[in-house]
């Protein structure tokens, strides 16, 4: 089954990644993730059980999230989180 997950971050060789709304962590090998994958992409994944079958980088999901992050900020600069 296909489904999202975000890296959440990189400790040593394996990689912490967020699966789904459920946020339900995996630790995978950091080398079974693609080349270029850093903290913050959206992946595309197939799991089974704890195993990451395959895994692809989101670009539009990673764009939108960026998007999102950077327009919180901006408002938080601005002070209009009060």
């Amino acid at each position: 089954m296909s489904e999202k997950a975000v890296i959440d971050r990189f400790e040593g060789e394996h990689a912490v990644l967020f699966l789904g709304e459920a946020e339900k962590q995996l630790i995978v090998p950091r080398k079974s993730l693609p080349r270029g994958a850093r903290e913050g992409h959206w992946l595309q994944v197939e799991v089974e059980g704890d195993a990451l079958l395959s895994a692809v980088i989101d670009k539009e999901e990673t764009k939108k999230a960026r998007q999102r992050i950077g327009e919180k900020l901006a408002r938080l600069r601005r002070g209009q989180h009060l």
